[in-house]
C-alpha cells in the first residue's frame, strides 16, 4: 500500500522532493484563483451566485441564512448529537480560555513603564469548508476563540448543500456560538468576498479557515492585494506517524486512514525503525480500507503517501522536522523523550491511545493548523490569532531624566534632530 523509502539511501534532493507537497509549479491553480478573485471584486454578489451555480450546482435567491433558518436547522439533529457538540464546545472553550492572559507592567528604568494590552480584531471571517464533508468541528475551532477574544463581528462562509442550506450540525454550532447569519459561499470566491466585501457579505479584517489548494491560494492572494490578513496558509490535511516496534499496527493504520479520508490531496506518512511494523501496517491498511465508506478518496490519498524506514526514531524525528507535519503522532513507549526533539509540527499526539481524531473534535486543542511545511514558521489557530497586542509606555519626570540623554545620543548619531528635540524640549521645561 505505502511505498517505502530507506532514509539512509535518500539524498538531500530526494528528501526535499518527499517533503514538498501541494506545489503549483505550473501556476494552474494560481491562474484560476486570480480570475475568481477579480470577478468577485468587480461583480460582487452576482459573481458569487454564478460560482455557486457552477461549482456547487445550487441556484440561490439569497446568499445567506438568517437566525430563524439556523434555529430551524439546528433542531433537526437528535439530542445525542447535540450533546456531543456541546461537550466539544465546552472542552475547546476551556482550553482556549486559558490563553487570554493579562501581562505585567515592566519598569525598564526608574520612571519608565512599558506594557502590552490585548484588543480584539473587530471583524473576522471564518471559512468552513464543504465539499465531500461539511465540518461543523471547524466552526467550533474558529468560532470559540473568536468569541473568547471578543471580536465584534464574526462573518461565516460555507458552501451551500444541494438543498440550498447547511446541515443541522453546522447550524447547531452556530446556535452554540450565538452567530445569527451564515453566508452560503464556498471556495476561493468565499475568500474573495470576505476580503473585498460585496453587496451582501461584509469586508473583514482577517480571514481564518482551512481549505483546498484553491482556498489556500486565494487567502495568500487577497492578503497581497488588500489590507486583510490571514491566519495561515492551511491547505489539504496531512499526518506523519512516528512509530516503533511497541506500536500497534492496527492503531497506526487507523490513524493514517483517518487523514487519508479527508480527500484525494491529503497525505499520510509513516516513519518507523521497524520494517516488520511497516509490513504489518500495510496489511492492516488493506483490511481497514476495504470497509471504509470513503475508501475511494482514501485510496487516492494513499497513492501520494509513503513510509520511511529509519535506523532509529531519532533519525525519524530528523525527517519529521524536515517534513514539518500538520499533525504528528508519536506511537512509541518512548514518546516523552522523543517529544523533546520536536522542532516543527502543527499539533502533536503522544502515546498509543492519543489518536489525531481526538484533537480534531473534542480534546480542546485547535485543529486549524499549518500544512505544507508551514509549521516551520506558523502556529495553529488560538485566541492569540484573534487579537492584537498593543504596546503602551508611560514616562514620568524621573523616567525622562533617566532615559532622556540616551535617546538624545542615539537620535543624534542617526542624524534625526527632530527625534532629539522631542526629548530636549521636555527636559528643558521639566527642569
Amino acid at each position: 500500500m505505502l511505498k517505502t523509502y530507506t532514509y539512509s539511501d535518500l539524498s538531500q534532493e530526494d528528501i526535499d522532493k518527499l517533503v514538498a507537497r501541494n506545489v503549483d509549479t505550473s501556476n494552474a491553480i494560481q491562474d484560476v484563483v486570480v480570475d475568481i478573485v477579480d470577478n468577485v471584486r468587480l461583480n460582487g454578489d452576482q459573481a458569487l451566485k454564478d460560482y455557486t451555480a457552477k461549482f456547487d450546482k445550487v441556484e440561490l435567491e439569497k446568499l445567506y441564512l438568517d437566525a430563524d433558518d439556523i434555529q430551524e436547522l439546528a433542531m433537526t439533529i437528535n439530542r445525542e448529537q447535540q450533546r456531543a457538540l456541546e461537550i466539544a464546545f465546552q472542552n475547546i472553550h476551556k482550553f482556549h480560555s486559558y490563553q487570554l492572559r493579562k501581562e505585567r507592567v515592566v519598569e525598564t528604568m526608574p520612571g519608565v513603564k512599558c506594557w502590552r494590552e490585548i484588543r480584539p480584531i473587530e471583524k473576522v471571517g471564518l471559512y468552513i469548508p464543504g465539499g465531500s464533508a461539511v465540518l461543523p468541528s471547524t466552526l467550533l475551532m474558529l468560532g470559540v476563540p473568536a468569541r473568547i477574544a471578543g471580536c465584534k463581528e464574526i462573518v461565516v462562509c460555507s458552501p451551500a448543500q444541494s438543498s440550498g442550506k447547511i446541515n443541522g450540525f453546522v447550524a447547531y454550532c452556530l446556535h452554540l456560538l450565538k452567530i445569527e447569519k451564515i453566508y452560503l459561499v464556498g471556495g476561493a470566491q468565499a475568500i474573495a468576498s470576505m476580503a473585498f466585501g460585496t453587496e451582501t457579505i461584509p469586508k473583514v479584517d482577517k480571514i481564518f479557515g482551512p481549505g483546498n489548494q484553491f482556498v489556500t491560494k486565494a487567502k495568500s492572494l487577497v492578503q497581497s492585494l488588500t489590507n486583510v490578513s490571514i491566519d495561515m496558509p492551511a491547505g489539504p490535511s496531512e499526518v506523519l506517524v512516528l512509530a516503533d516496534a511497541t506500536a500497534n499496527p492496527e492503531y497506526v493504520s487507523a490513524d493514517l486512514l483517518a487523514q487519508a479520508e479527508h480527500g484525494t490531496d491529503s497525505q499520510a506518512v509513516l516513519v518507523s525503525d521497524n520494517e516488520e511494523l511497516i509490513e504489518q501496517v500495510n496489511s492492516a491498511l488493506k483490511e481497514q480500507l476495504a470497509i471504509l465508506p470513503r475508501k475511494e478518496l482514501a485510496s487516492k490519498a494513499l497513492e501520494n503517501s509513503y513510509a520511511i524506514l529509519v535506523s532509529d526514531l531519532t533519525e525519524g524525528m530528523k525527517f519529521s522536522n524536515a517534513y514539518a507535519p500538520e499533525h504528528l503522532i508519536i506511537e512509541s513507549n518512548n514518546w516523552e523523550v522523543l517529544s523533546r526533539q520536536i522542532l516543527n509540527a502543527g499539533s502533536v499526539f503522544l502515546g498509543h491511545l492519543t489518536p489525531e481524531s481526538a484533537g480534531d473534535y473534542a480534546s480542546g486543542t485547535n485543529h486549524t493548523l499549518p500544512t505544507s511545511a508551514y509549521a516551520r514558521s506558523y502556529s495553529g489557530v488560538s485566541v492569540d490569532s484573534f487579537v492584537k497586542k498593543i504596546t503602551f509606555q508611560h514616562i514620568n519626570e524621573q523616567g525622562l531624566e533617566q532615559i532622556g540623554s540616551i535617546v538624545e545620543i542615539l537620535a543624534e548619531l542617526e542624524g534625526l534632530q527632530g527625534h532629539k528635540n522631542a526629548i530636549s524640549i521636555r527636559k528643558k521645561i521639566v527642569n
